[in-house]
């Protein structure tokens, strides 16, 4: 497995299937050369190998699902709950589309975990629209270190797999982290159809 799959397997959230596949995870990760990516899913596995299946469960729900600053959802920093992000998703989509990747279902297309399996697919491409996410991966990586989390190396090693970010890129991050996402401020309509944001995905931004 290349360091994109691996990093995306464990933000992923880690059902039972995911869970059950630590030992292949471990196997892949330590056949890598020595690297910040290797070194951190290693770390990850090992943390999580100390806790039963609820836990690391709830651990991931804690950390991503309940603090909107480190939701994985990265197009949420960019457009908050404005209709743009419907837009923004679409044109994601497409983009995968066009390179030969298919969401499965309930996968969203700004989800990290499925943006790293881009990368892993094409990886010219996936990197492309990492590099369009930096801002919010720099809010979530920081985030996720004044928490102390585990996953926050996972973030560290994202981030040195692409090119490095630009002042904009830190300005902007800066500036998400102080004023918030932007809000909605002209109608009620939902900010993206219901194919793109299905119903359950969108509770786990709230």
């Amino acid at each position: 497995m290349s360091p994109w799959r691996l990093l995306s397997l464990l933000l992923d959230y880690p059902d039972e299937e995911l869970l059950s596949c630590a030992g292949e995870i471990a196997e892949a990760a330590r056949g890598l050369p020595p690297s910040p990516a290797r070194e951190a899913v290693l770390a990850c596995l090992e943390q999580r190998s100390g806790l039963s299946g609820s836990e690391a469960q709830r651990q991931y729900v804690e950390t991503f699902d309940f603090a909107k600053r480190a939701t994985l959802y990265l197009s949420f920093h960019a457009y908050g709950d404005r209709r743009q992000r419907g837009m923004a998703m679409l044109h994601l989509k497409r983009r995968y589309r066009e390179a030969g990747f298919e969401l499965g279902e309930g996968m969203l297309p700004d989800h990290l975990p499925v943006a790293l399996e881009f990368a892993d697919l094409a990886p010219e491409a996936g990197i492309g629209v990492l590099c369009d996410f930096r801002p919010a991966l720099e809010l979530v990586r920081a985030a996720l270190h004044d928490e102390d989390s585990p996953f926050a190396s996972l973030l560290d090693a994202v981030c040195e797999l692409l090119p490095a970010a630009s002042p904009q890129d830190l300005d902007d991050a800066r500036r998400i982290a102080v004023a918030g996402p932007p809000a909605e401020t002209v109608g009620l309509e939902p900010f993206a159809p219901p194919e793109v944001m299905p119903a359950a995905a969108c509770g786990a931004l709230s």
